[in-house]
């Protein structure tokens, strides 16, 4: 029960915002970003890893909000900024090494810049409609995940990446890749948007793949330095990395189908 109304209060949560205006969207696309970078961080420093996270957390924060402000020339001149700050850090401050640099980069690409695609789609497509493409997307990795772990749980027997992540298997990958084919295929729907229904397809199925892929990218980062959960943010769910793991990878994954197929 504690699962479920965590989920439930998380998902409402961040649909409402993504419906209400383009602002609020990057308001909580920056927010899960900094929150995901946070414990993303906090992981490698259990590693003996000494990533730079303020400046690694406020970066990721950020680039949802340079994008909505900015556009590309904002994203470019905060990676700027940003690489400039790490190295001014890396030069003034002796413990830091050449990999805890790259590890402050990596964190904030991961998180932020990943994650900021969500703006991408929200702002493409005005008013309302923008923000229930998003939302369709988002029910999308939702979707994936529940069928996944409902048929993955109930009729899984061959595992999937035994080594990394023991609970998934191919009969709960194949039952959550149907799901995000047939919630994306929501998205010729809406109005304003032209998406032919081949390519609501190929985006159901390269989600689906992506949205696991992104979960086995998390729960190799967790298995590495030794976490069970990112945090405990999130009663029933562990962090909120836990609960983006797949929407970081889908996000990029999305905008880059849409707009091959002409859709943004």
């Amino acid at each position: 029960m504690t699962r479920v109304a965590t989920a439930a209060a998380f998902s409402i949560s961040v649909i409402a915002m993504v419906l209400i205006s383009d602002i609020t969207t990057m308001l909580v696309v920056a927010a899960l970003s900094g929150l995901c970078a946070f414990e993303f961080y906090a992981m490698l420093r259990a590693d003996a890893k000494l990533p730079n996270e303020l400046i690694g957390t406020i970066a990721a924060t950020l680039y949802p909000v340079s994008y909505a402000l900015w556009r590309f020339n904002g994203v470019l001149s905060l990676t700027s900024l940003f690489a400039t700050a790490l190295l001014v850090w890396y030069v003034f401050w002796p413990h830091a090494r050449i990999t805890d640099v790259a590890i402050t980069v990596f964190g904030a690409l991961y998180t932020g810049l990943m994650l900021g695609a969500l703006v991408v789609m929200r702002e493409a497509l005005p008013g309302f409609w923008g923000g229930l493409v998003v939302v369709i997307i988002l029910l999308s990795v939702w979707g994936n995940d529940t069928f996944a772990f409902f048929f993955g749980s109930k009729l899984g027997k061959h595992k999937m990446a035994p080594r990394i992540s023991p609970n998934k298997s191919w009969e709960g990958f194949i039952a959550g890749l149907v799901a995000s084919v047939g919630i994306w295929c929501a998205i010729p729907l809406v109005p304003g948007i032209s998406l032919a229904w081949g390519w609501a397809v190929v985006g159901g199925v390269a989600c689906g793949c992506f949205g696991i892929l992104g979960d086995l990218v998390e729960s190799r980062i967790k298995r590495s330095t030794g976490h069970k959960d990112s945090g405990n943010l999130l009663p029933g769910h562990g962090g909120f990395l836990d609960r983006c793991d797949s929407l970081i990878l889908v996000a990029g994954t999305a905008t880059l189908v849409l707009r091959f197929a002409g859709a943004l």
